[in-house]
């Protein structure tokens, strides 16, 4: 018999344990008592992931050994964080991005729904969703049934994974889709915007770097504390029946407001003349404004942030000031 294949433990399975929300979600799961198992590209660092996570090197996209390893495992909570991240990303490589963030998420939804039939236990799926899938929205605030209508290939990848999370609802699956906002903390990694603009503002400030390049600064999005985001993630697997949830402050804030939020807690007020526009940085399209409505899960996973937007954006300087 393979060592994991004991059902008598509560184990946890994470995808994407590497990024931002997978060294938080394992810290919140290894203090629940879980036993953690996370999977993570070969060669991909996993520094701040806490002691005693065991970790599977492995790709997504090999569904095969993907699926080998949870019916070996038995785990009975699934997160699937693993994700092309970067919609710049997703449009230099679209079709890598549809296979990642698309195809191999729903491959997972159906290992955990095999594993779920053939060892009658409760297997509970997390898909990790995201406001892009809303595009341009039709409505602002948007909620759970606002129309899906994607500008750009991650938010197609992810809207055809947050469908299929609703069919393998149907199906019999505990599946719940939590369509996230932007959500930020010291531990995202400086390709994404908000920490290249803390991390360049506390060069700045300290003499070691003299502007700060960016794309569109009008866009406005929903900023969020990512440990919050990751506790509505948890409350999801474990409430009593899964479903969709969008997770966020309901309030937003342009990329310039970001800048000006953290160039202030840094102390440098004549901040502007640091700043400069790079035509390059600009998207093919671009949401102007993403913010979204979680009265779903406030009332149904008791779930609320706990982090106002300044000191989001304090603390990820601080950071990066020291």
């Amino acid at each position: 018999m393979s060592p994991h294949t004991s059902t008598d433990r509560r184990r946890a399975f994470i995808t994407g344990a590497s990024g931002q929300d997978g060294s938080y979600l394992a810290e919140h799961l290894v203090a629940d008592g879980m036993e953690v198992h996370a999977l993570t590209l070969s060669g991909e660092r996993a520094a701040d992931l806490p002691d005693g996570v065991v970790l599977h090197h492995g790709d997504l996209t090999d569904v095969a050994a993907t699926r080998a390893l949870l019916r070996d495992l038995h785990p009975r909570e699934i997160y699937n964080l693993a994700a092309i991240s970067s919609v710049a990303l997703a449009w230099e490589q679209p079709d890598l991005c549809a296979e990642v963030n698309g195809l191999a998420a729903v491959a997972l939804m159906e290992s955990a729904w095999l594993i779920a039939e053939s060892t009658g236990q409760d297997v509970r799926f997390v898909q990790c969703s995201s406001a892009e899938i809303f595009g341009e929205p039709s409505e602002s605030p948007q909620t759970e049934e606002t129309p899906l209508r994607p500008l750009n290939p991650y938010g197609a990848a992810k809207a055809y994974a947050h469908l299929m999370a609703g069919v393998y609802r149907s199906r019999g699956l505990h599946t719940s889709s939590l369509v996230l906002y932007n959500h930020e903390s010291p531990r995202r990694p400086t390709r994404f915007v908000t920490r290249k603009i803390t991390s360049t503002v506390a060069a700045i400030a300290q003499g070691r770097a003299t502007e700060l390049v960016l794309g569109n600064q009008e866009a406005r999005r929903d900023f969020g504390w990512a440990p919050d985001y990751v506790d509505a993630m948890v409350r999801a697997a474990r409430h009593d029946v899964g479903g969709d949830y969008v997770i966020a402050t309901g309030t937003s804030h342009s990329v310039r407001d970001f800048v000006a939020a953290a160039f202030s807690h840094a102390g440098v007020t004549d901040w502007e003349r640091f700043v400069r526009t790079d035509p390059a940085l600009l998207r093919p399209t671009d949401p102007t404004d993403l913010r979204g409505d979680a009265s779903r899960a406030r009332v149904v996973l008791d779930w609320e942030p706990t982090v106002p937007f300044d000191e989001i954006v304090g603390r990820m300087v601080d950071t990066d000031l020291a």
